[in-house]
């Protein structure tokens, strides 16, 4: 028997500060939309401006899934997030458009593409060597040896190469290429860019108003309550400089800077994972300096036409 198939749903990505969320909200007004939210730092309750979470007003809007799902601290993978969104589509009416938007490849990967099958990892084992990896240097290396195919990436990505190598005698890389599953949808991308200078000022902007909003308060109130300055979530770009102001390694003078180019580090980052991972089919690439009004009468338009075509 044919495997059943897959629906076709609108993907909204591209490098932070780009506009994404602005263009889903302006959806609105064409499709009774529901966001899907493929972003591995929303996923965190209480870490609202560093990650430029949707308002409480804008969700009101618009509802949105995939936010505020974990504590800071916890973990929460690209695999658990394909599980968790499997469920969060099959609930969404056919009356509502379903409408993925983020900026983390890894998450959209799991959801278009697939993920390779949880690897059965002891889990004994598994919390000492977490413990192990925690405050370890050079994990990087680590991960590197193990896996030929890691390509970087941050503390936490390269603690789950480590982890899954070790447990399972087989690299992450491995299971990701011999033991994938089918993806649960058909992705139609839009693709936001914009030139550089233009992406880099939305970026100081962006920073300047994080700080104003209370970006130190937020993260000075989850250390005072005990969450650990390296715990997931504060390891995020944003989050780790406040962490090294408010510790004494950052002065405050250069707090502002030191996030802004940390992001624009991570936006180049993203930009080269779209430009290289999504492929040229069914991609559509758009100017995000057009007002997002007029981007989102573009989308829809576009979607009308490759769904008549």
């Amino acid at each position: 028997m044919a495997a059943p198939k897959q629906p076709v749903v609108p993907v909204i990505v591209g490098a932070t500060a780009v506009g994404k969320t602005a263009v889903a909200l302006e959806l609105k007004n064409y499709w009774p939309i529901v966001v899907i939210s493929a972003d591995s730092r929303q996923v965190y309750r209480q870490l609202d401006i560093g990650t430029a979470k949707p308002t409480r007003a804008e969700q009101r809007l618009v509802r949105h899934l995939g936010i505020d799902l974990i504590e800071p601290g916890e973990r929460y993978s690209a695999g658990r997030f394909a599980t968790d969104a499997v469920a969060w589509l099959a609930d969404i009416p056919g009356t509502e458009q379903p409408v993925v938007v983020g900026g983390t490849g890894f998450y959209v990967r799991a959801l278009a593409d697939g993920l390779f099958r949880e690897p059965p990892l002891d889990s004994t084992r598994r919390d000492w060597l977490r413990s192990w990896t925690r405050n370890r240097e050079g994990l990087g290396r680590w991960a590197s040896r193990l896996d030929p195919g890691f390509a970087g990436g941050g503390k936490q990505r390269a603690a789950r190469v480590v982890e899954v190598a070790l447990l399972t005698g087989r690299p992450l890389s491995w299971w990701q290429r011999d033991a994938k599953e089918r993806g649960v949808m058909r992705p139609w991308y839009v693709l936001l860019t914009a030139p550089r200078p233009v992406l880099y000022k939305r970026i100081e902007v962006r920073v300047d108003r994080m700080l104003q909003m209370g970006l130190v308060a937020e993260v000075e109130d989850l250390l005072g309550a005990g969450l650990k300055p390296d715990a997931p979530g504060l390891d995020a770009v944003g989050y780790r400089e406040v962490v090294q102001h408010l510790i004494g390694n950052l002065a405050n003078n250069v707090l502002a800077a030191s996030i802004a180019q940390s992001t624009r580090r991570y936006a180049k980052r993203q930009d080269t994972w779209f430009r290289h991972q999504l492929g040229t089919t069914n991609v559509v690439t758009l100017d995000s300096t057009e007002p997002a009004a007029m981007l989102a009468q573009q989308i829809v338009r576009l979607w009308e036409e490759q769904e008549t075509g």
